[in-house]
């Protein structure tokens, strides 16, 4: 090297990085025609990482702090250029910086449904998304495996692999756990919790450490969203006889209004009136079955006089109103009677 291309080279006293935006992971610092003074500063700020890189190798890390640049602060690096022999300043490396803030507010979700083995159920297909955050804990192993010889490596480009991670590991946990669909929508936290554990190792394996992890929502496609609220409101309206019954109940006062309303009210009131009548004499049967009668002539003659009664009485064709049989008007509404 002549003397002129000596001083023409820049050299790097005071090696630093600030970040100027969020979401940088990893940051390579420039070096290019540039060499490190023997005794140089590195300055590394709280939540930041610093590897020098010798020759695609990885060789010393640092944490937050001031280091003079020497043989003692490198010693991987000077294994590596055999200064122990022979000490070259300035010398040439490559820097690369790292933040270790949390990433908050990271979004995760199933971009497509999870078909997994419900114990109520059966086969169903399942969506979910959450939050989680996470930071960088091993420079050395996040270089080697995740950002590499990159000049930039920001959050969002790790953002696919760990959501991809993320959905894998929730499908494992769901696989596994055996609990209902709705007993697993009504315990998300715990859910959350089971899941995180399993995540942790994984990402750990890029060198970074997952800090939290929230279940946001967990919900069916819509048509079984649709299929459970039918069963939902089955099991809500129970016994089907009492339902029926009580629905019957309920249109009492529409038939009566309809009293005076020709045709229409005619249909009406017969047809309330035999719906009556019916869920009437079913509820008498329901109601007596498996009595024991107290004598052999009570026993007798309460089904005998029912049956007269029964074959006394009919319906007015313009009110429903129960009258004698053999009326030829009405004596509710005076409607003559066939």
């Amino acid at each position: 090297m002549s003397l002129r291309d000596f001083l023409s080279k820049q050299f790097i006293d005071v090696i630093d990085w600030t970040e100027p935006e969020d979401g940088i992971l990893a940051y390579r610092y420039p070096m290019q025609d540039r060499e490190i003074q023997n005794g140089g500063k590195l300055t590394v700020r709280d939540s930041q990482y610093a590897v020098f890189v010798n020759e695609g190798k990885v060789a010393d890390a640092f944490g937050p702090g001031l280091y003079t640049l020497n043989t003692q602060t490198l010693p991987i690096l000077t294994y590596l250029k055999n200064w122990d022999k022979a000490f070259q300043s300035p010398f040439k490396s490559d820097v690369y910086f790292f933040s270790a803030r949390t990433q908050t507010d990271q979004h995760w979700g199933t971009p497509n449904a999870i078909t997994i083995r419900d114990k109520e159920f059966g086969a169903i297909r399942l969506r979910g998304f959450g939050i989680y955050s996470y930071h960088l804990t091993d420079a050395k192993t996040f270089y080697s495996k995740i950002s590499g010889t990159r000049d930039l490596y920001r959050v969002a480009d790790l953002e696919g692999q760990l959501r991809n991670t993320i959905v894998a590991k929730m499908t494992d946990a769901f696989a596994n756990s055996q609990v209902p669909f709705l007993d697993m929508a009504a315990s998300q936290g715990a859910l959350a919790e089971k899941i995180s554990e399993q995540l942790k190792p994984a990402f750990a394996e890029y060198g970074i450490s997952l800090d939290t992890f929230n279940v946001e929502n967990l919900s069916l496609p819509d048509e079984l969203q649709k299929v459970l609220d039918q069963r939902i409101s089955m099991n809500v309206i129970g016994d089907m006889g009492k339902f029926t019954q009580y629905e019957v109940a309920q249109s009492i006062p529409i038939a009566a209004a309809n009293e005076g309303g020709g045709a229409v009210g005619i249909g009406a009131g017969l047809g309330a009136g035999m719906a009556i009548g019916q869920t009437m004499m079913e509820a008498v049967k329901s109601s007596t079955a498996g009595q024991v009668p107290a004598s052999g002539g009570g026993s007798a003659a309460a089904p005998a006089a029912a049956g007269a009664a029964s074959a006394a009485t009919k319906f007015c064709q313009e009110c429903g109103k129960p009258i004698p049989r053999a009326s030829k008007f009405c004596p509710e509404c005076g409607k003559p009677q066939a």
